[in-house]
């Protein structure tokens, strides 16, 4: 079926049929919560076969391929269809693997209660029975991803052997039912001398600290990551000034943890590093300046043996949420290209979801490559904003990301046709 043949069948289909109410009994098919009530199981056996007589109209009047057009009528909205439709258009395929970040993406502190909505845990389940891999891609610890999803998603879905998750933002990927290649290290790769600064700098950056930052934080239970966490509620303004604070001793004991290693001068050292840092982020210069911790300039710049420790070192800061040191050379594009390998996707053509500057680094690697595309909420950063909205222009309210899902499945379906 030609493509233009494809967009007046949509335009006919949202015009001639009641999709609202096609979607509402899907929606309430599909997320009907398992109650022990004959009343309610009678209400939704009523539901279900209306949805079955409704679907079975759409399939008489598109003989050629009405099973398609009902099943894209009862999940996706006439927006989602055509804008599933144009990128058909634009790319000649489909998105073939589903990479997710989790906070702020898929739920949202403020819109979901920070759990990932039963509407967008089907419509990720269903995806997954079309045969999708899933790639949950996130800065958090292995062991909290995989408890929120086994329970949102079910064991047998996370251990099906199509799901992986590259945790810590990069530096494992874990990806059930692959013998060997079940858990990858990644930071095991690095050399020696750079996972000692890590060891040192976790050994000490709560022992040393004030004693305001040793009672306000913890230390996030990472495998490689060092990450100061707020002990009050994200967010908040006392989360804010901690993590201003911690943000100024971390840097600190990073100084110390690399002189160390090099056998320079440590206060010299501490200086170089608050300083380069700034000079990489606008939102550490800015709090650094606030806390009276900004070295001034020097034209000579850092030694040569020192940039090259710190070109090899990112420092992340999210106001009243966390501060976290990670290695440049272990990111979430290294840690998807190895959930890639080992799901065995060989030719990938992703959908990236995600809100934060390490998501658009897997954006700008899936576009440099022409691997897909990337969608994202409209409160994510701005920068990750800017991306998507120069590509295609895929955003999502809070907590709504089945929408994006929807769309994607409304894709997949379009492209059986051609």
């Amino acid at each position: 079926m030609a493509a233009m043949e494809i967009y007046d069948r949509l335009y006919s289909l949202y015009d001639d049929f009641d999709t609202e109410t096609l979607r509402s009994y899907q929606e309430f098919v599909d997320l009907f919560p398992p109650i022990d009530s004959r009343i309610a199981l009678d209400h939704w056996q009523a539901v279900n076969e209306e949805l079955t007589d409704q679907q079975s109209e759409i399939t008489d009047a598109f003989p050629e391929a009405g099973e398609t057009f009902a099943a894209i009528a009862a999940r996706a909205t006439r927006e989602q269809a055509f804008t599933a439709l144009d990128l058909y258009t634009k790319y000649d395929r489909a998105v073939n693997t589903l990479v997710l970040d989790v906070d702020e993406t898929l739920r949202s502190a403020g819109e979901t209660d920070n759990e990932i909505p039963r509407e967008t845990l089907h419509r990720l389940s269903e995806l997954h029975e079309m045969g999708f891999p899933i790639v949950v891609c996130t800065g958090q610890t292995l062991e909290n991803v995989k408890g929120f999803l086994i329970q949102g998603l079910g064991s047998d879905l996370v251990h099906s052997g199509s799901l992986s998750i590259v945790y810590e933002g990069g530096t494992g990927v874990f990806t059930p039912g692959h013998g060997p290649d079940t858990k990858q290290l990644l930071y095991e790769a690095l050399d020696e001398p750079l996972q000692a600064i890590f060891d040192r700098l976790r050994a000490r950056v709560l022992r040393s600290a004030p004693d305001p930052i040793r009672h306000g934080c913890h230390l996030q239970g990472n495998e490689f990551n060092v990450t100061l966490k707020p002990n009050v509620e994200t967010g908040s303004s006392r989360a804010g000034e901690i993590i201003d604070r911690a943000l100024v001793h971390e840097l600190e004991v990073l100084g110390e943890a690399i002189a160390s290693g090099m056998g320079d001068d440590v206060d010299a050292v501490q200086t170089w590093v608050r300083r380069y840092f700034a000079d990489q982020d606008a939102e550490i210069r800015q709090v650094l300046e606030q806390q009276s911790a900004l070295p001034r300039g020097d034209e000579m710049g850092p030694p040569a043996a020192l940039t090259d420790w710190l070109d090899r070192i990112d420092v992340a800061y999210y106001q009243g949420d966390a501060v976290e040191v990670t290695s440049r050379e272990l990111d979430k594009p290294t840690g998807v290209r190895a959930a890639l390998d080992v799901l065995g996707v060989e030719d990938p053509f992703l959908i990236v979801l995600g809100d934060s500057k390490s998501d658009l680094r897997v954006m700008r690697w899936v576009a440099e490559a022409g691997y897909g595309l990337a969608a994202a909420p409209n409160h994510a950063s701005a920068a990750v904003l800017d991306h998507v909205l120069s590509t295609d222009e895929l955003t999502f309210a809070p907590g709504k990301a089945g929408d994006i899902l929807r769309t994607v499945d409304a894709l997949h379906r379009l492209a059986t046709l051609e």
